[in-house]
């Protein structure tokens, strides 16, 4: 009995010295491997991923909005409608002259790739309401004078209806003989030039067409080292043409006072839009006779991952948002503009003008609804004197980068950097003309403030496409798309075109973030 008992113990004995063996060496031979996995090429890869977008996040600088809720706005409220509105008629045809001589230095060339040029829209196609003379008539009535009124009202009161009373046609004689120049924030280009054609936005729509190297970089040296309030001992980062890697910039940055700062990064936001597009419009391919165009995900990474740019991508989206903060704001300030009755979008259609209206109008009411507008009132506050001369070298230096988008070689990035600049500078123009906004009458022309057809179609354009650029790049939350834990919670036609430039730039981070998660 005891020989069994203690065999029975001996055995117990064996199998849990040869248990506490085995599980030893088990531990001991896996840990390696589980570090290893750690260090996994699809981990590294993730968060290489990661960084483009999970240091965007939270309050954004000078004001109090915060990326996420930007995010959510844009995606669902204006980007859908923004969207549909810049496909209508009335917005899809902009009239620009492409042929204006750089002003600042030789000319060096059109770019010769085809898919730089720009194809004119011919004068059949254009709606006769938008043709049909003087470009800063709203309504139809405006627009269905006999050619003969028409041609000897013009010389005097710019096309004014004949039925309008004579006070009316007397607020139109002073608004022609008001000088503009000094209301507006960019070099307008001559509607009766020759040289000026429609184009259909539709069927050049901004993307990568291969024009880079020494001209790309001179046009944006120029724009950041003599038009920012820049002096030249400071560094910008990653600037390729500077001697220095710029460590400095932003403690020199944060030194200026508020309207200058702002002036800097609503240029740096204008340069992300248009770099986001780049890589969301890719040339992938020219086989086969037909161009194909993608996002291109490498090159997003080297312009906006945090390894990449040394820190820098984070800020310049974050710009971004701050540039569609200051054009929301913008359209805020000029909503009652666009509600009175005397303004109608003419095109020649009354079906398709009401509708276009009711829909501008409707993305009008969204906007006021947003909680956490920009307060421009904080800028130009100080000292009258200082704040009108500070002012005005915030207007001329604008105006200057207006006018060196027409050094640009590329027709097509010229087309829509002229049309981006002209957008950024109507909202800035609206955001500077607060007291006469308020003081439009209800039933006849305002001669203290106005809009052409170019500036509103540019803004709305133009705030369009920054939208759409977050959400091209992955940033707006749909439940499933987030990349870190921190973000799952998270003058008339110019004016319209940059508005769709700004909403389609948010919502192109979208898409950008979806195909970097489907990568790993």
């Amino acid at each position: 009995m005891w020989k069994v008992t203690l065999k029975a113990f001996g055995v117990l004995l064996l199998a849990w010295l040869l248990g506490n063996f085995v599980l030893g060496w088990f531990q001991q031979n896996t840990k390696p491997q589980t570090q290893h996995s750690e260090q996994h090429p699809s981990r590294t890869s993730e968060s290489q991923d990661q960084s483009c977008f999970c240091h965007l996040t939270g309050v954004l600088d000078d004001c109090f909005c915060d990326v996420e809720s930007i995010d959510i706005f844009n995606n669902f409220k204006i980007y859908p409608r923004i969207r549909k509105l810049t496909e209508r008629d009335y917005f899809r045809y902009y009239r620009v002259n492409l042929k204006r001589p750089c002003p600042f230095w030789p000319d060096d060339g059109h770019c010769s790739i085809k898919d730089c040029h720009v194809e004119p829209c011919p004068e059949s196609k254009v709606p006769v309401g938008i043709k049909s003379g003087n470009y800063n008539k709203y309504s139809q009535a405006a627009n269905t004078m006999s050619d003969v009124v028409e041609c000897e009202q013009a010389k005097e009161l710019g096309a004014i209806n004949s039925t309008l009373s004579n006070q009316s046609k007397e607020a139109f004689a002073d608004w022609a003989r008001h000088d503009d120049a000094q209301d507006h924030f960019c070099e307008l280009d001559d509607e009766t030039s020759p040289d000026a054609e429609y184009v259909d936005l539709l069927l050049n729509p901004e993307r990568y067409t291969g024009y880079k190297g020494p001209s790309a970089w001179r046009v944006w040296n120029s724009i950041y080292e003599e038009n920012c309030f820049k002096p030249r001992s400071v560094y910008r980062p990653l600037n390729p043409l500077a001697p220095s890697r710029g460590e400095g910039f932003y403690t020199w940055l944060e030194g200026l006072c508020l309207e200058k700062r702002v002036f800097y990064r609503l240029i740096s936001g204008l340069h992300s839009s248009i770099n986001i597009h780049l890589c969301a419009e890719y040339l992938l391919d020219e086989g086969w006779g037909r161009s194909v165009w993608g996002p291109n995900i490498q090159e997003f990474r080297q312009r906006f991952d945090m390894a990449e740019t040394k820190g820098e991508g984070t800020r310049r989206l974050k710009n971004l948002y701050f540039l569609y903060l200051i054009e929301l704001r913008a359209l805020y300030k000029v909503a009652p503009y666009f509600e009175r009755a005397i303004v109608n979008l003419y095109t020649g259609n009354a079906q398709e003008d009401g509708e276009t209206k009711d829909l501008l109008l409707q993305i009008f009411n969204e906007i006021k609804a947003f909680p956490m507008h920009f307060d421009e009132k904080s800028m130009f506050a100080g000292h009258k004197l200082e704040a009108k001369t500070l002012k005005e070298e915030f207007r001329l230096h604008f105006k200057n980068i207006s006018r060196i988008m027409d050094c640009v070689g590329c027709s097509k990035c010229r087309l829509w950097g002229k049309l981006q600049t002209q957008g950024l500078g109507t909202a800035l123009k609206i955001l500077f003309s607060e007291k006469e906004i308020k003081n439009l009458p209800e039933h006849s022309p305002s001669k203290g403030f106005q809009l052409t057809r170019q500036e509103i179609v540019a803004l709305m354009n133009g705030f369009g496409r920054y939208g759409s650029a977050p959400c091209e790049c992955g940033l707006l939350p749909t439940g499933h798309c987030a990349l870190c834990p921190v973000q799952q919670s998270n003058m008339l036609v110019l004016f319209v075109s940059d508005l769709r430039r700004l909403s389609t730039s948010i919502y192109q981070l979208h898409h950008f973030r979806q195909l970097l998660k489907e990568k790993r």
